[in-house]
């Protein structure tokens, strides 16, 4: 049987082999753990820098078995994964967060149906089991708006804008894997997030609120902290624990979120696992999104999550942004992370850069790009 706090040299299993396992690996390492990685890819980012790796599909039971009885505690780096799987290493070994939390993370339907009934509010929207439905829900919520799966949608993959009836029926058909989720368009000043840990002793740590800039749909920059009021970051921290709370969660939490015009914050999306808009902390905080993430399933007591430094973190995307590696690698005062990928595939994540600022000095757009250099436009 797994004691709690895990003892020094004990297993930690992670599930996916990213690079959020890889920077997950790394924080175990420092805390005198050992990470065994299940993946489906031969020398993936997290398998490179951990103790031990099984190659194994999500949901082959003789595999999982084998996983669990090698490792003291699971985790996960992602949720394009099997909850069914994830049901099997439950009962052998703690999971953490609970395949009931991922769960309600992988299906959008799910994941609003959950947030509005904690009384935390998203953008209005409607389940879409049919092309009726659809024509349906655009005349109660109107036009902008987006067209989603439930499920496997990341980075803008399964999404749609609808601006008119004439694209209806192109979404409808191009989009699966059904039902749908029409969400009501939010006309947004600011898209932000919050990432808190929870132990399973209820105790929390809440990082400050980060302003989020996307390119293509992809992150793009990560400012620390977000350009806004101390209410609106207050307001946006209170729903990063209620959150955590409403889930039971043992682990770490992304919430993102957007802010309206009105400085409303709404929910957007939850993710139960460290997050690239918390990728900042590693370099600018005592301790990491990703330390807290393995002290929280490891049962060790949860530092502050506090920022001695500003900081932008900037995604090194695809072949472009590996074009910037030179200068990533030799610009002064950056802070180079590449991830140990074999191929910059377009749109693929392959490395971040960190420019740290003094606490209260993070400069405007201006200085933001001077800051990053030749990386500002990669």
């Amino acid at each position: 049987m797994t004691c709690f706090p895990l003892p020094a040299n004990a297993t930690i299993g992670l599930v996916g082999g990213g690079q959020l396992g890889r920077m997950s690996a790394l924080a175990a390492a420092r805390l005198g753990y050992r990470c065994h990685i299940l993946t489906r890819e031969t020398d993936s980012p997290a398998a490179q820098v951990a103790h031990a790796v099984t190659i194994s599909d999500y949901r082959d039971p003789a595999s999982l078995r084998a996983f669990a009885d090698a490792v003291d505690v699971i985790s996960f780096e992602f949720e394009n994964i099997s909850a069914e799987g994830l049901d099997l290493l439950a009962s052998i070994r703690p999971v953490r967060p609970a395949p009931s939390v991922l769960r309600i993370s992988q299906d959008r339907v799910d994941e609003k149906t959950f947030l509005n009934g904690a009384g935390i509010a998203t953008a209005p929207w409607m389940r879409i089991a049919s092309r009726q439905d659809l024509g349906d829900a655009v005349q109660r919520l109107g036009f902008p708006a987006v067209l989603k799966t439930t499920r496997l949608g990341y980075d803008g993959k399964g999404q749609a804008m609808l601006r008119s009836p004439d694209d209806l029926d192109a979404a409808w058909d191009r989009l699966d894997p059904k039902p749908l989720v029409l969400e009501g368009f939010i006309d947004f000043a600011r898209e932000i997030s919050v990432v808190v840990a929870r132990g399973a002793d209820g105790a929390m740590s809440v990082f400050d609120t980060v302003e989020n800039r996307h390119r293509n749909h992809i992150l793009d920059l990560t400012l620390a902290p977000a350009r806004i009021s101390a209410e609106t970051d207050q307001t946006a921290r209170s729903i990063g624990r209620r959150v955590a709370e409403a889930l039971d969660l043992i682990g770490l939490l992304a919430v993102e979120m957007f802010v309206d015009r009105e400085g409303k914050v709404l929910v957007n999306e939850i993710a139960p696992r460290p997050h690239n808009s918390g990728h900042w902390t590693i370099d600018a905080c005592p301790a990491s999104q990703f330390e807290l993430h393995i002290r929280a399933i490891a049962g060790l007591p949860l530092p502050p999550a506090v920022r001695h430094s500003d900081a932008v973190m900037k995604n090194l995307i695809g072949p472009e942004g590996m074009a910037v590696w030179p200068e990533a690698l030799s610009g002064a005062g950056l802070i180079p992370h590449l991830y140990g990928k074999a191929e910059a595939l377009p749109g693929r994540k392959m490395g971040h850069v960190t420019k740290l600022f003094p606490r209260g000095a993070l400069p405007g757009d201006f200085g933001v790009d001077a800051a990053l250099g030749k990386l500002a436009a990669g």
